[in-house]
């Protein structure tokens, strides 16, 4: 009967990945997928084992995650440039082996030691296999160790992989490897190339796009009706945006108004002038 139990639960969860993928790769639905920033981090240590498998139980469609190395080469979650604020310890990730770093213990938000530790990408991708999707933040320098990582516990389809590079550096850089995983291109609409940057990508048809400004200029509005244009002919499943940090979506609705992707968390005054240019 257990066996049974854990066969059902297994397959159960493997159906719901496999729709999530449907969803981020259709052109056609209206479902506006829910991600969680680091994982729960109001209930565990951001980036923490726990704390996605909270989102698990939760039934978030996607969590966020940054990768750092260590000194013996191995990929492990971490946000910030030091484990100092997020830990008990000191300094840069680089600066200790795997083993060091596990000495260390993780702190939850009101900077508490906890007993988590720093966890590998490979423990993140084998707890999260078929159960929730994956957008890898700061991770593009490690994109071909990251390939590695998906083929060796089968989690391609969940995982999107991103950077603001234009196609021809990435396509140059990573090849065939590109065509083969979720990449989602960054634009920063107040560039004054950021027209030419989303058009390089219309060949490749990316499954998103992540529009980032931080000021409401006519031409930022310009550029993000063209990128927009481009999603209703069928080239991107749905644009995520970031205004001075405000997170919104294809749907047009808001998430977390005014606050930034920095440690601080802090929060600026224009949100409601911010919350007025909707993403459709």
């Amino acid at each position: 009967m257990i066996f049974l139990l854990c066969t059902v639960f297994v397959l159960s969860a493997q159906e719901s990945a496999k729709t999530l993928v449907v969803d981020l790769k259709s052109h056609e639905t209206k479902k506006v997928l829910v991600v969680a920033h680091r994982g729960d981090w109001r209930n565990a240590p951001e980036n923490s084992l726990q704390a996605f498998q909270n989102c698990i139980a939760m039934g978030v469609d996607m969590i966020e995650i940054d990768l750092k190395m260590t000194k013996d080469n191995q990929l492990v979650i971490m946000h910030d440039n030091t484990i100092d604020r997020t830990t008990d310890g000191k300094g840069k990730v680089s600066d200790y082996t795997l083993a060091e770093l596990r000495k260390f213990r993780l702190k939850n938000g009101l900077g508490r030691v906890t007993f988590h530790s720093i966890p590998t990408l490979e423990e993140v991708l084998e707890l999260t296999k078929g159960k929730i999707l994956i957008n890898i933040d700061k991770g593009y320098d490690y994109f071909q160790e990251v390939y590695k990582l998906l083929v060796k516990t089968q989690t391609i389809d969940q995982v999107v992989i991103k950077s603001g590079y234009a196609y021809e550096k990435v396509k140059a850089e990573n090849g065939d490897v590109l065509d083969k995983v979720i990449y989602m291109p960054i634009v920063d609409l107040n560039n004054p190339d950021a027209e030419a940057f989303i058009e390089g990508y219309r060949q490749m048809k990316p499954v998103a796009m992540e529009c980032c400004f931080s000021t409401h200029l006519h031409q930022v509005h310009d550029a993000f009706v063209r990128a927009r244009a481009a999603r209703r002919a069928g080239q991107c499943r749905y644009f995520g945006c970031r205004y001075a940090g405000v997170f919104c979506r294809a749907s047009g609705r808001c998430l977390w108004p005014g606050r930034n992707d920095e440690p601080s968390g802090r929060f600026y005054g224009r949100s409601r002038d911010l919350c007025s240019h909707r993403c459709r």
